[in-house]
């Protein structure tokens, strides 16, 4: 069954498609059936040949605005910055000295690839990795150093897994799944092992993010085996969210189209092993956003000075999300930092999102009618920065013909509103709300101050992947048909970027329109009516 993601959307911080056979039950060893033969498997699992155990750390700074007790698991820690290298050397290290003599082959565009790699260096195993011709050269060349042979192929996971699996069969060699394995979920569940392990003290919930499962479902066999009371809580981006869609539907799904800012979780369809243990183990799926994943990364990397990739700090995101929502306090909760290969290039992007999302540190971006008097400026001007006990900094400050678009960050919500009751009671009416609204995020500081729209304009995002030539295809494609007014494109690193495109299209020819830009293969959405656009333009 296809399903598209924004199909199920609840609240960040809600604790939603909690599984049936737990929901309204209390605790117990009743549903730990499912993940008990696994225990054993993770206490002798032969991870510690090649990984190390990670550290527990505390989170002084989250914990005390949070007032809870934030634990960080530091798998990014890990030789290759990931906890992948657990699942992948588990189950090599059990192969057949046949086996090992005719090689491993996997598919993987990160974490994974890296994992095989290190571990088929360590066992002396030649490897292979299937690659899709869009991975960033720094991840293959990091595969490649660690001594395996990079083989690119196709533009996407499933084309270059159906050629890893085909390969496999006419050379003999054992295909490496990334998460669907008995062996991969038992060396990925040490992570939960020590966990139990390391904190000494009643614990709350582990919070996990989730690609293909095999994460979650080894920390969950292994914890709800020795500690049923543990809550084993889930974390996905809104736009790849497979397997709390499974959870909802009581099946295995396939995600129709998916984002792919939290590379390591974008994963169309979970496994069919770790669904299982999932369905039967886990206490639900937390949901966040783009914003939220930012603004973890930049609450790492002021705790502890470390930059954790997106699907990396996804743990901390859901943690956060779930501890304000349920206003859950003194408790012991532990967020797995996953991953740290993050790409430079997207750092840009990240710094750009992470502040939006800090509701202890609220920043809100906000238009205001300023008649065109010196003296009404200066007036909007002060209420800004003069509040010095209020206003914590202003980081943008435009006037757009009578509206002046800003961006002021604040130490409470409260004080926020205060301000902005002020402004009103003095006539500069502060009329709309952006603070989530994408487009002033992006994009609209790029566009051009007009007074009047041009006649039959649209304005249209397309969503591309990283992948040369597709950009100057998008742009051939409308350039010769219609007038071209705009064209502004951001990148976001290996997932891409986003293409903003003004042009004259008249809406007899909207069909026409559609039905190239359908073609494109391209995620697209229009912006023509976007409150913040027509804010400038009129």
């Amino acid at each position: 069954m296809r399903v598209p993601a924004e199909s199920l959307v609840y609240e960040s911080g809600f604790l939603g498609v909690v599984p049936k056979k737990l929901a309204g039950e209390s605790h117990n060893h009743n549903h730990n059936h499912k993940g008990i033969n696994y225990l054993n498997e993770i206490l002798l699992s032969k991870v510690y040949d090649v990984a190390v155990e990670t550290p527990l750390e505390y989170a002084s700074k989250l914990s005390e605005k949070l007032d809870v007790h934030i634990w960080l698991k530091r798998e990014d820690l890990q030789p290759v910055f990931s906890f992948k290298l657990r699942g992948a050397y588990n189950m090599m290290a059990k192969l057949s000295r046949e086996q090992l003599r005719k090689g491993v082959i996997c598919c993987s565009a990160g974490n994974h690839a890296q994992g095989v790699a290190l571990s088929a260096q360590k066992l002396g195993v030649d490897a292979v990795v299937a690659m899709p011709t869009t991975t960033p050269e720094i991840k293959l060349k990091t595969v490649e150093r660690l001594g395996a042979t990079v083989v690119l192929v196709g533009e996407s996971y499933a084309e270059a897994q159906e050629y890893a699996k085909h390969r496999a069969k006419e050379e003999g060699r054992t295909f490496v799944p990334g998460f669907d394995h008995p062996d991969i979920i038992a060396g990925q569940g040490t992570v939960g092992m020590e966990i139990v392990r390391q904190l000494r003290a009643p614990l709350y919930a582990i919070f996990v993010p989730v690609g293909g499962g095999g994460l979650i479902a080894g920390i969950a066999a292994y914890v709800k085996a020795v500690c049923p009371e543990v809550k084993i809580i889930g974390v996905e981006p809104y736009d790849a969210n497979s397997m709390a869609l499974s959870l909802y539907h009581g099946q295995r799904i396939v995600l129709d189209k998916m984002g792919n800012f939290a590379e390591g979780v974008a994963i169309e369809e979970v496994g069919e092993e770790t669904f299982r243990l999932c369905r039967e183990l886990i206490d639900g799926v937390v949901l966040v956003s783009h914003d939220a994943i930012c603004a973890s990364i930049k609450d790492m990397f002021d705790e502890k000075r470390s930059i954790l990739e997106p699907a990396g700090a996804l743990a901390i995101g859901g943690a956060k999300a779930y501890c304000k929502y349920y206003g859950l306090q003194g408790e012991n909760v532990v967020a797995v930092t996953s991953g740290a290969n993050m790409n430079f290039n997207k750092l840009r992007l990240v710094s750009k999102l992470a502040d939006v999302s800090r509701q202890h540190e609220p920043e809100a971006v906000f238009s205001t009618i300023v008649p065109q008097k010196r003296e009404k400026l200066e007036q909007f001007s002060g209420l800004v920065w003069q509040q010095k006990k209020q206003v914590k900094s202003c980081s943008t400050f435009s006037l757009l013909v009578a509206h002046l678009i800003c961006c002021v960050k604040f130490h409470t919500v409260s004080e926020l509103r205060q301000m902005l009751y002020t402004s009103n009671s003095k006539n500069l009416k502060t009329k709309i709300n952006l603070t989530k609204n994408d487009l002033v995020k992006n994009d609209l500081h790029f566009l051009a101050c007009d007074q009047s729209s041009i006649e039959n304009e649209i304005l249209c995002r397309f969503v591309i992947p990283d992948k040369p030539g597709v950009l100057m295809k998008l742009l051939n494609a409308f350039n010769g048909r219609w007038t071209m007014n705009l064209f502004h494109y951001q990148g976001q690193g290996e997932s891409g970027g986003n293409v903003l495109m003004g042009l004259q299209v008249v809406s007899s020819e909207m069909d026409e329109f559609k039905a190239l830009a359908d073609t494109l293969g391209c995620d697209y959405a229009f912006e023509t009516s976007n409150k913040a656009l027509q804010l400038q333009l009129h």
